[in-house]
């Protein structure tokens, strides 16, 4: 039988493992890794995914099992999104955690590669501490000789890009979100992106791929 044709690839972060077929049409699925068993990754990639594992390394949700224990990093709240906290990224306990407690986990799974969360903790708080210690997570997960998406975090990319001159370094690709559309968290719908910050991100993607 034919492989059906599957789109480029589809986020997934409030599923389980219950129904992995909610799947099936997208040949590259970002998942929250931390709640599938090595069995299940071994499953997607058998049925011909390339499996990325959402790691949110610049704040913290509060159901996870390692919020309270962190509570003293906490930077403040993250606005539009009440149950997380940003996170002190510089301390070097929570590197240590995120690169090697949490992607070695990750990575023991099998998956592909990080889809690195929440790096706009520099835009929010913009001082060297939190640059360096973003630098040194990146860096770290690099080493696992996997991909490393880059959610968002334009603000921090053009700061390392502009400060070191490249960044293949710390990132192999970037998911920018809101390019053409926007959220309207007060009416919580979509809206399309105004022109002026359209062509930002048009910009910035720009600048990093050529594209």
């Amino acid at each position: 039988s034919k492989t059906p044709e599957r789109e480029a690839y589809g986020v997934f972060l409030s599923i389980d493992n219950s129904d992995l077929s909610k799947l099936d049409k997208y040949g590259e699925v970002v998942i929250d890794a931390q709640y599938f068993t090595n069995e299940d990754i071994d499953k997607l990639h058998a049925e011909g995914h390339r499996v990325y594992s959402y790691l949110n390394v610049g704040a913290v949700e509060n159901f996870r099992d390692y919020y309270t224990n962190n509570k003293s990093l906490f930077l403040g709240e993250y606005e539009n999104w009440e149950e997380e906290q940003w996170i002190d990224v510089s301390d070097e306990g929570w590197q240590e955690f995120i690169t090697e407690t949490l992607a070695g986990k990750l990575s023991l799974k099998g998956v592909d590669g990080f889809f690195v969360d929440n790096c706009d903790v520099y835009y929010n708080f913009p001082n060297k501490k939190i640059f360096n210690g973003m630098t040194n997570i990146l860096r770290v997960l690099m080493k696992y000789d996997k991909d490393v998406i880059i959610n968002g975090g334009d603000y921090f990319v053009n700061a390392y890009y502009n400060k070191y001159g490249s960044v293949s370094d710390i990132l192999t690709g970037i998911n920018q979100e809101s390019v053409f559309s926007a959220i309207d968290f007060d009416r919580k719908q979509l809206t399309k992106q105004t022109k002026k910050k359209r062509e930002y991100f048009k910009k910035v993607l720009q600048l990093l791929w050529g594209y």
